[in-house]
């Protein structure tokens, strides 16, 4: 009976870390879907990742409510606790970061309705590619257990802030050269900060990795993108109707 139930323990932990896994990769495929919804103007897949959000925010139900029962009647210590605790607190980070591409979703369908802006969407896309690609690289450390690929993560954050800065000023650059870019250039830098954005939860997500599997915080600032050059200096990081709003539930 006692090899039955520690066996039946141990499923229900393998089980909590499957199901983080699975929506980790929905989560993904959302933000890659997003990305390429708005580089190809493609109505229905954007209309798709707007419908599939209602997905992810069931899984991150599902998990929470498996995880405190599991808590509760289990009472976990040490590394199983932390395993728990880390099942919830990925939920709830891949559950905004489904949020969020949500939000690009439904920008780029705003987007689709105008003029082409080729070279802003060509921007908007590689920085999506940075971004998913780190998404992914964190959740296959979470699937490995691989604390050195989620540090790895954690250590090129500032790559996304980087990418999202040179995107401002380009999208800057172009509304003020033509006041008619102004409205698509608007919905491109919420974009962009949706972007970075999901960038910094993929940096959560590393974090708490690092926790579950050290049981220790990692100690020091994140990497933060520092202005260098004359035009980075005289460029505002994000003006305050970009940086402040929380458009991830538009």
């Amino acid at each position: 009976m006692n090899q039955h139930t520690v066996k039946a323990y141990g499923d229900e932990l393998n089980q909590l870390t499957a199901e983080v896994a699975r929506m980790g990769g929905l989560a993904e495929a959302q933000v890659a879907d997003a990305v390429e919804s708005v580089a190809r103007r493609d109505v229905a897949l954007a209309r798709a990742v707007v419908e599939r959000d209602a997905r992810l925010d069931a899984l991150h139900r599902d998990i929470e409510r498996k995880a405190i029962r599991l808590i509760a009647l289990r009472q976990p210590m040490a590394s199983d606790l932390r395993r728990a605790l880390a099942a919830m607190k990925l939920a709830v980070d891949l559950e905004r970061t489904g949020d969020l591409a949500k939000s690009i979703g439904k920008r780029a369908l705003i987007l689709a309705e105008g003029e082409p802006m080729q070279p802003l969407t060509r921007s908007i896309e590689r920085m999506g590619r940075l971004v998913s690609t780190r998404l992914r690289e964190v959740l296959d450390a979470y699937t490995a257990s691989e604390v050195d690929r989620a540090l790895a993560v954690w250590n090129t954050d500032d790559e996304v802030d980087e990418h999202y800065n040179a995107l401002f000023r380009e999208l800057l650059t172009y509304m003020m050269g033509d006041a008619r870019t102004i409205g698509a250039c608007t919905h491109l830098l919420f974009m962009a900060k949706n972007l970075e954005r999901i960038g910094d939860h993929a940096t959560n997500i590393a974090e708490t990795i690092h926790y579950e599997i050290t049981g220790e915080e990692i100690i020091g600032d994140r990497p933060r993108w520092t202005p260098t050059t004359p035009e980075d200096l005289a460029t505002p990081l994000a003006p305050p109707s970009v940086a402040t709003p929380d458009t991830t539930n538009d």
